[in-house]
């Protein structure tokens, strides 16, 4: 098995096919796109496959460490100009194929107008640790 990490943007993705941005959607709209989340990822736990996933809200900053006895930097308040998270599922599958297709199945959540968004995801695997060479 191999974890891998699915990861949905607000910003920052190649445009989706229903492309119309969240706080644009009716609150029905909304509901029906969370419990399409939920219920894909209960399917998952049956499975074996679903680790963990979280929505993240819009609001986030980079900091830094900035040398001893110095404050943390950050980037300042521009969220408009990164790119954002939405949210992650972590997965736990046999190999990369299943987890693009599963990816797939989660593009399709439902968005405005209830139709499928075709948003991409991006798919990372976990690093694991390097094989051990003997001799």
């Amino acid at each position: 098995m191999a974890k891998y990490l699915l990861l949905k943007h607000y910003r920052g993705a190649p445009a989706a096919v229903n492309d119309v941005p969240m706080d644009r959607w009716t609150p029905e709209e909304i509901s029906a796109h969370m419990q399409y989340m939920h219920d894909f990822a209960a399917r998952l736990e049956k499975t074996g496959e679903f680790v963990d996933g979280q929505a993240l809200a819009p609001e986030g900053s980079w900091v830094r460490y900035d040398g001893e006895g110095r404050p943390p930097v950050t980037d300042g308040p521009f969220a408009e100009t990164k790119d954002l998270i939405a949210g992650w599922m972590i997965i736990d599958v046999d190999s990369h194929d299943r987890a693009v297709e599963l990816a797939g199945e989660l593009s399709a959540a439902p968005g405005a107008g209830g139709k499928p968004i075709h948003e991409w995801l991006e798919v990372r695997p976990f690093l694991t640790a390097p094989p051990t060479i003997t001799e």
